[in-house]
């Protein structure tokens, strides 16, 4: 049985799980497409045993997935996280957590 995004549990797990600037950082990365956890590292300057930490938090609350591909696991977003609003006619991206939608701002 799916879970309920509703569910104020779940929701606190979802939000509780992007309440850290590392973990906004990745998931602002995966929005671009699949990483590996070396990229990751690269781009963001993280140390590895952090990123490590991140991806766990990011995959238990089910924002992303990995998927092993030879010596490398690829990350991503689970399907239906990114969605793309419009907001005063400018398209935006979001994070569609169910309950509820947070625009992510635009890279700088």
């Amino acid at each position: 049985m799916a879970k309920d995004p509703l569910e104020p549990t779940r929701c606190a797990v979802l939000l509780s799980a992007l309440a850290a600037p590392e973990r906004l950082k990745i998931v602002r990365l995966l929005t671009d497409g699949e990483r590996n956890v070396t990229q990751i590292i690269e781009a963001l300057k993280i140390p590895p045993l952090n990123v490590s930490h991140h991806l766990t938090v990011l995959k238990t609350a089910g924002l992303i997935t990995g998927e092993k591909r030879g010596r490398f696991v690829l990350y991503s977003l689970t399907d239906g996280v990114l969605k793309e609003i419009t907001e005063a006619g400018v398209a935006k991206e979001a994070l569609n957590l169910g309950c509820c939608q947070i625009v992510l701002p635009p890279e700088k």
